[in-house]
């Protein structure tokens, strides 16, 4: 995988009513509250500024006229009412303020949802290949907020817009050539924040894998899985040393940028000043002179503030819509990538029971962006019933085997067929529903032991008599059973370090907790890829024992080192550099002489110490 090129500028317009189509569908109500409270906000100040002319006007005509009793009067009313408009804004912003807040909670967690499900859509390929990473924290950091931002930009526009047209609507009642001042001296604003997201935009890019580095070193330094081996080997400075380089370089470069920035900030700055007390000085000259009152004076120099404010509200926020549209950019190239393992328009139903099993045919793959061929050749046949063993030094491409049969990679040539149609044949999910899988890095989940049973097979009901029942006959089964009775809670105890009341499991419990999960599954193929590395040899032989009698009517591939569980399999398979070298039985493949008797004689002499 590589980066997924940017769209063309034509769809940038396209992209920000994509997100506003996302916000509207996350939460439609809050989306909707929060326009009507753009409209409403941006109405008050023209009702505002135009009520402090009439109070000051008011003043004025008490202080030069004698009825200074209804002057009083009527700016009293006034005042009431001006009060009643910092009300209804106060409330208003109040409002405002809470709508925001629940539709960025709403929108957040939308969109995290959405990127959650094309984590799980994507191929395994994506996960073994870091752009596929560099894309998803993209993706991460920016998606969840953007989206909202572009609304809450778009009503924020749109509000100032209101007030910007109804203040230049009544300075232009003054001089045409003040409304032309306040867009003068609102572009430089607008410009440097458009200019610097550009510029962090790029930025970011080019520095996303050394923040993920610097992610990584401070990922080892505070997590659990890493903790004993830094105290043994003493590698928490090289690891602090490693995240102290890679984030000064990354302060530095930042620093740098906001430091550009803040100059352009403030010499922009200095032209909104010049220009509003330039204007303060002519709105005062006009009152010296009589052309205006004194409430005009009051009025007109708000109106000008409030529409300078207002029109660099405007421009900001388009430049945020750019710098939003620009990070949304990350989102896309995200949920743009598309699976290459797909279902066809119409899958074959899987069969059940399956008849024939499984064959590989002339199987090559080879991972993407590499030259190595991973397998070549593979003629292989494995049918209901069946226990196939596949042995081989580490490398030799038995767990890449395993993959394409999950159909997690479609082999580069010849076809994989289950009861003689093609494993792309079938739809992806139900496929994989007939396959129960424990790999050797085998997932420990911070769940319950029930639970960590339990999604070995999620179709069954949480807390049900039933599923009670299947948790613990798979417990039995995988020799679990005595490990989770003796914990705090039995199957009701969290099992690792990471929430409240937890109790850790060693190596060879946890093994037993996992193969309880692949047994709890009912499913017609069974893969264990070292099922049994971490069990003693007793706890081994009774494993293997009931992985026999679930071999009755389900194909069994189990891939070991251990020949002590390999060899009473009823095929072994002796995978080399990709390719299977002999099959067999275990009698047969000690007749025979090969590279098999010799890992055999090799592992017994280690058992007996012979030499």
């Amino acid at each position: 995988m590589t980066d997924q090129p940017r769209r063309p500028q034509l769809s940038d317009a396209l992209r920000l009513m994509d997100a506003v189509r996302l916000v509207w569908r996350a939460a439609p109500g809050w989306t909707a509250l929060n326009i009507a409270l753009a409209v409403l906000q941006g109405i008050v100040p023209l009702l505002a500024v135009y009520l402090m002319k009439l109070i000051v006007d008011a003043v004025t005509q008490g202080v030069t006229e004698q009825d200074h009793a209804a002057a009083f009067r009527t700016a009293a009313v006034y005042i009431g009412i001006a009060a009643a408009v910092g009300l209804a804004a106060a409330l208003l912003r109040s409002l405002s303020a809470l709508t925001s807040e629940a539709l960025g909670q709403t929108v957040t967690d939308h969109v995290s949802d959405l990127i959650h499900a094309q984590s799980i859509a994507v191929d395994l390929e994506y996960y073994e290949d870091p752009a596929y990473y560099d894309t998803l924290q993209r993706a991460q950091n920016e998606a969840p907020s953007r989206p909202t931002k572009i609304v809450n930009d778009l009503l924020t526009t749109g509000q100032s817009a209101i007030s910007m047209i109804a203040m230049a609507g009544l300075l232009f009642t003054l001089h045409w050539s003040i409304g032309l001042i306040v867009v003068l001296a609102a572009i430089p604003g607008a410009w440097v924040r458009m200019r610097y997201s550009k510029v962090m935009y790029h930025w970011q890019r080019d520095r996303t894998s050394s923040e993920r580095q610097a992610w990584y070193a401070h990922w080892l330094l505070t997590g659990g899985p890493h903790a004993k081996e830094i105290r043994l080997f003493g590698l928490g400075e090289l690891f602090r040393a490693m995240f102290r380089d890679l984030r000064t370089v990354l302060r530095g470069e930042r620093i740098g940028i906001a430091r550009r920035r803040s100059l352009w900030d403030f010499l922009s700055g200095v032209v909104a000043v010049l220009a509003t007390f330039g204007t303060f000085a002519y709105i005062a000259w006009q009152t010296i002179y009589g052309a205006i009152s004194l409430g005009s004076m009051v009025m007109y120099y708000q109106a000008f503030q409030t529409g300078l404010s207002s029109l660099q509200s405007v421009l900001q926020g388009m430049a945020g819509l750019y710098e939003d549209n620009l990070f949304l950019t990350y989102y896309h190239e995200f949920m743009e990538l598309e699976p290459r393992v797909t279902a066809p328009a119409q899958p074959a139903p899987v069969p059940r029971p399956m008849r024939e099993g499984i064959r590989f045919t002339g199987v090559d793959f080879a991972y993407p962006d590499t030259e190595r061929t991973a397998l070549a050749g593979i003629d292989l046949e494995i049918r209901p019933g069946e226990v196939a063993a596949l042995v081989g030094a580490n490398g030799s491409g038995k767990t890449t085997l395993v993959k394409l049969l999950c159909r997690l990679y479609d082999p580069t040539a010849g076809s994989i067929t289950l009861d003689g149609a093609e494993l792309g044949a079938y739809d992806v999910v139900a496929l994989r529903r007939e396959m129960s899988v424990i790999f050797q890095d085998f997932s420990q989940y911070q769940f319950t032991a029930r639970e960590n049973i339990r999604v070995g097979n999620v179709e069954l009901t949480a807390g049900a008599p039933e599923t009670e029942a299947a948790v613990e006959a798979a417990a039995r089964d995988a020799g679990a059973d005595g490990v989770i009775g003796g914990l705090r809670k039995g199957y009701d105890t969290p099992l690792g370090k990471w929430f409240d009341d937890g109790e850790e499991l060693s190596v060879g419990e946890w093994q037993k907790v996992a193969l309880a999960r692949a047994f709890v599954r009912d499913a017609q193929i069974l893969v264990l890829d070292e099922p049994t590395s971490a069990l003693d040899p007793e706890s081994e032989w009774s494993v293997f024992e009931h992985i026999r009698e679930l071999a009755e009517g389900r194909a069994v591939v189990l891939i070991s080192h251990r020949f002590s569980t390999v060899r009473s399999a009823d095929r072994i398979h002796i995978l080399s550099e990709g390719r299977i070298v002999e099959s067999g039985t275990h009698d047969e493949l000690i007749a025979l002489g090969g590279r098999y008797a010799r890992m055999y004689e090799v592992q017994a002499r280690a058992y007996t110490g012979e030499r």
